[in-house]
Formats: C-alpha cells, structure tokens, sequence
C-alpha cells in the first residue's frame, strides 16, 4: 500500500471516530431552543466522552509504539543471530567475485579462519559456475556434506542450506529400486551338440554352480526360464556392484568352459530407471538383443532415460549361426519381393568391395524372384577399386542400367517399394537419407555388430557379426533361391572380391561358412584373377599410401597412430589401406591412420589382429565396427581427432580386462 492510501485510510478510520460526538453536539444545539439545561448536561456529557476517549487513545497509541519498537528490536537481533549461528551458510561477494562477508556456518562449512577477500573459486569450483550461468540453485559436495546452494544475484549473495540427510534418502530410494535382467548362454545349443552327454552335463552343471554362487553373492533373484536363459531381478545397489567389477561373471564363465570345442559365453542384457515392471522387462529384452546383435559375450545395460552401457565384448565372436536361419532368411526375402513393385538396394557412403557386391548380390535375387531391382549409387568420387568395378559394370549394358544416382533412384520409390540397406545399419550412414526415410518397407543385411544407432522398423533384419562380410551373407540367400540359374561372372566375381576384401585374403574373421560361400560363387564362374585387378594398388595411390605413413608413431605399447598432412585430401578406403598396411609392421597390436577425408571431416580407420578390440576404441569416438576392423569420423581438426583417439586408447589400456561403457 502507498503511502498516501494508507494516509488516506487513517484519516477516513479517524473520521468514524469522531461521528458520534458530532452528532451529540449537533442534537445539543437543536435542544437549546427548548431547554438550555437539557443542552448544556448533553454537552458536557459529550465533551467529557470525547476528552476519555482522546486520553485513552494516546495511551494505547503509546503503548502501541513500545511494543512495535520492542519487537522491532527483537527482530533485529533474531536476525543478527540468524546470520550468525543458525545452520545457513551465508556468503557475501563483491564484484571482483570476492568473500566480502561470511557467517559462522560458512565458517565451519568451509573450515575458514579468514576469507575476507579470497577468491570463491578458492571455496568451490562449482560457485564460479553457477554465476556465469546465472543459475538460481545448485548442489554441490563439501566434504562428506551435501549442500543445496541459492544464489540471489541483486545482493550478490550464496545460501548454503545442508541437504545430506535428504541427499542420504534419496540415494537409498534410488538404491533400492527394482532392476530386472535376462541372462543367456550365447552357445549353449552349439556346445550340447558339440560334445557328449557326460560332458554336456558336467559343462551345464559347473555353469550352474558359478551362476549361483554369482546370484547369492549379490543378492540377485535368478530363475532358469529355459536351458539357456535365467530370469534375474535385483535392486540399483547390486547393479552398482556389478558395474564396478565390469560384471566378471562374463569373464568367469568363459574360462570356466575354456576347455570345451565350443566354450561357453554370456548375455546380459538388463533394464533399469524409474519406470513400470513392464517397461523394465522390455528394456532387459532389448538390452539383450542388442547385445547378442553386437555378437554376445557382453552385458548391456538400458535405462529408461536412453543411455546405455556396454560391458565386455572384448572376445572375437565365434561362428553361431546355422543354415536354418539363412534359409527362413531367404525365404522371407522371396516374399517381400514378390509382394514388391520394385527394389532399391542401397549401401553407405564411401561405398567398399563388400557394400557394392552385397548390393549387386540382392539385385541379382530380386531377379530370381521376377522384380525390377536398382543399385543406388553414390553421385561423388569413389575409391579406385570401386571405379574399376563400375567400368566393368558399364561394359554390361543390361546391368549398367540398373545403377542409379540417389536423385534418380527417388522417383521410383512409392508405397510397394522395399529398400534393402546393405553392409550398414545406420541411418547416419546410409547413401541416401532422404531414400530411407521415404521408403516404407525396408529390410536390413549386415554382418557389424550392432551399434544404439539403429534404422526404425525394418521389416526383416538380417545381422550376423559372425559372418566375414556382407557378401558372404547376401552369397548364402541367393544359393537357396538360384536353383539352376546362374550368376554372370561379373556379378559372381563382384561378390567374391567383397569376402576377399573384408577378410584381407582370407586372413580375418574367416570361418567355415565363408569358404562354402567362396566356393560356390567360383562354381558360378567368380574370376579370381579379376578381384586382383579391382583390388590392385596405382602407382600414385602407394605413393600417398607412403605419405600417410611417413608420420607414425608408437603409442601406448603397440599402438601404431599415422597422422597424414594437411595439404590434401585422402578417401576413406586408402586410409583403410594404409592402416591395413601399418599393421603389418612387426611389433604392431594395433593401427590407426588419421586423416581429412573429402567431406572435410577427420577420418579415423583402424585395424588389429584380434589382440586388442578396436570396435571398442572407436565406439568411444561415436564410430563402430568390428573387434579387428573399425572406424570414425569426426568434425574436428586431426590434431584434436589424434587427443580424443589417445585418450580413447587410454582408457582402454585401462579397463582391457574390465569391459567398456557407452552414455
């Protein structure tokens, strides 16, 4: 209220006041003419009135004053004691961010003889912050105390309000929530087959006895569900705990069952965060997946809020999957073709032996099946194997016309389209974005292990990380489609040099499957002596090759890092070739060759044989790949890109025997 309402309101409540007076002196009047004793007595009467209530309203005016100026004083020294001794801490700072004045709490808070004048960064880190941010409150940790802390940014000033007791609840509610987790043995199916009776039984028994010794350890609900999947239910505190051991019962059972053909390995995947029980079970079952799509032998942790942790992984996959799954694959495939008007086949960008042959692999069993097919092709520059393959494509006139560009291809895509990606699971990485997101129907073939990136509601997926290559996959479908028809030498060749590359010769990540593949494409006619001359190495492309390498350094125990120059641009398949290339070095667990690609981004190819997991390592620079074979690309310069990979390494050295995370 104003001032002047407040004047106002004392004037009008004095004006009440003063009403019945006037009235007696008004009617004294009138009665004068009638009876000037009457008047006089009601006069005096009135005026008597009117002086007791003047004399007794002074007095409790005067009371009034002393009890407000008595309350007035005891408020000030509540205040006084408040700033002082109260359990608040209180920092005053000047412009210069400068303890001005503390109390007592901050005194003890801090443990201050004098901080008039010190810096409050000297106090905590945190403060400096919540000032450039303009923040209202933050916590922060002083000690083993938690604190809620208030700034009031016109008086410059910081509350400190200890919250460690509400800190202390809320940790053992969020300690205490429910988590719920599926355990399965990858192989089980595969090592009961593999050895006999006796042996099977000791193997399941010996599993058995570790898991529930693993669950009793850490108070972890188990319940076998099936032969090869146990049902597991525990509380945040637990989940904790097996995070911090990097969950070892992975690492336990596999040398538990070192000794069989086939060993043993684990699946975890585990659902957690504040959310329903069926949210959770939905969670542990995709966590699952995802880890098994990554080719097992890990725990995968999913919270409700999306992060994702990744544990193990640090084996190379064994070969698990069987000719069944390939034939219902296939069979599958048949039928969305058929009820297709036409397939587009699409690969990522810089596109490499192994996504172009997988690519004309597909168009080849669209073929079979009796629908028009088109390869999408990237518009921009290729690496040199990829252009020689194209010049001998265009030599065919009927399979040339089957290559479109991305602009070309998108005409085409209408409500019966499938579009198949190959060799990626990416939409970050595909060739075309647009291409994806417009078609409705789309099938995914890949042999990476699965990464949290992920193309939506594919209508069949195919993803084996045990395979070598995706060419060796898309080989597998179309033997159960071809019958008695046969592929062209180009088309058959363009698929064995996708295996040749990806395996290196047959060196890398070859299994059995991956010679019946070869075998049958040389029966229909694959020509070896042409896959040499797409994978041959110019003149020019050594010499830049040799640049790359010319600045390598040795880092970490093993770990060979090229950095090229900045003067020019490298495509992404010759840094693969250099990287490959390093590693042939003796003394080399490990390459990686930096460099700018065209696209002006920082490329990172890596490469090892088997000892160290660089998947992992480039996962940590948000690449991917396979435990020998990986990459990434970055917006940053190379200088900054060969920081970010060392201290990916680092932390890798770190944990090799403890796993590895993701946020």
């Amino acid at each position: 209220m104003h001032s002047g309402e407040a004047l106002t309101s004392v004037k009008n409540q004095y004006a009440r006041h003063m009403v019945p007076y006037v009235i007696g002196v008004l009617v004294s009047l009138g009665l004068a003419f009638y009876n000037i004793v009457a008047a006089i007595t009601l006069f005096m009467g009135t005026l008597i009135f009117f002086i007791y209530q003047q004399v007794t309203m002074r007095r409790e005016r005067k009371n009034w004053e002393q009890y407000v100026l008595s309350l007035s004083h005891q408020i000030e020294e509540v205040g006084k004691e408040a700033l002082t001794t109260m359990p608040i801490g209180i920092l005053v700072f000047d412009q210069d961010r400068r303890i001005s004045w503390f109390n007592e709490q901050s005194r003890l808070i801090f443990e201050l003889d004098m901080a008039i004048g010190v810096p409050l960064d000297a106090l905590h880190s945190a403060f400096a912050e919540l000032i450039e941010e303009e923040e209202d409150e933050a916590t922060i940790e002083v000690g083993d105390r938690v604190y809620r802390v208030y700034y009031n940014q016109i008086h410059q000033t910081l509350y400190l309000f200890d919250m460690t007791e509400e800190a202390e609840i809320e940790q053992k509610y969020v300690q205490s929530q429910t988590v719920i987790g599926i355990l399965y043995l990858d192989n089980y199916d595969e090592m009961s087959t593999a050895v006999d009776e006796q042996v099977r039984s000791e193997v399941n028994r010996r599993v058995t006895v570790l898991l529930n010794q693993w669950a009793q350890q850490h108070h972890i609900y188990m319940r076998r569900t099936a032969a090869d999947r146990f049902f597991l239910v525990m509380n945040e505190r637990t989940l904790s705990e097996l995070e911090n051991n990097r969950f070892s019962i992975l690492d336990e059972v596999r040398e538990a069952t070192k000794e069989q053909r086939i060993p043993l390995t684990l699946s975890i995947g585990i659902g957690c965060g504040e959310t329903t029980l069926t949210e959770l079970g939905n969670l542990s079952q995709s966590s699952l997946d995802l880890g098994l799509g990554r080719g097992g032998d890990q725990a995968v942790v999913k919270r409700h809020n999306g992060k994702v942790r990744f544990f193990g992984g640090k084996t190379n996959p064994t070969e698990k999957r069987t000719r069944v799954r390939a034939r219902v694959i296939s069979n599958s495939m048949r039928d969305l073709i058929r009820e297709s008007s036409r397939v587009l086949i699409m690969g990522h960008k810089n596109p490499d032996m192994d996504s172009l042959g997988a690519s004309i692999g597909i168009m080849k069993l669209a073929e079979f099946v009796g629908r028009e097919a088109y390869v999408v092709i990237p518009s921009g520059e290729t690496s040199i194997g990829i252009q020689r393959l194209v010049q001998e494509v265009e030599n065919d006139d009927a399979l040339y016309s089957q290559f479109l560009t991305e602009y070309e291809a998108q005409p085409l895509i209408d409500e019966q389209t499938l579009l198949v990606v190959v060799d990626t699971h990416r939409p970050s990485l595909v060739i075309s974005k647009d291409i994806l997101y417009r078609a409705e129907r789309v099938v995914v073939i890949d042999h990476h292990r699965r990464g949290e990136e992920f193309i939506e509601d594919p209508v069949l997926v195919y993803m084996e990380p045990y395979a070598s290559s995706t060419c060796e996959l898309v080989t597998e479908l179309i033997e159960y489609q071809a019958g008695s028809r046969k592929l062209s030498i180009l088309e058959a060749t363009s698929l064995l040099a996708g295996i040749m590359v990806d395996t290196k010769g047959f060196t890398l990540r070859t299994g059995s499957r991956t010679f019946d593949a070869a075998s049958f494409l040389r029966i229909q006619g694959a020509d070896t002596v042409l896959v040499q001359h797409f994978m041959r190495q110019d003149l020019d492309a050594y010499i830049e090759q040799s640049q790359i390498l010319r600045n390598t350094e040795i880092y970490a125990g093993g770990m060979a890092i090229a950095v090229a120059s900045d003067d020019e641009a490298h495509h992404q398949v010759l840094i693969a070739q250099s990287a490959d290339q390093l590693l042939n070095m003796e003394g080399v667990k490990a390459s990686f060759v930096i460099a700018i690609l065209p696209d002006g981004r920082t490329g990172i190819s890596a490469r090892s044989l088997g000892d160290v997991n660089v998947q992992v390592i480039m996962e940590m620079l948000d690449g991917g790949g396979h435990l020998t074979n990986a990459a990434t690309q970055l917006e940053v310069s190379r200088e900054q890109a060969n920081a970010m990979l060392k201290e990916a390494i680092d932390h890798y050295v770190t944990d090799e025997t403890e796993g590895e995370e993701l946020e």
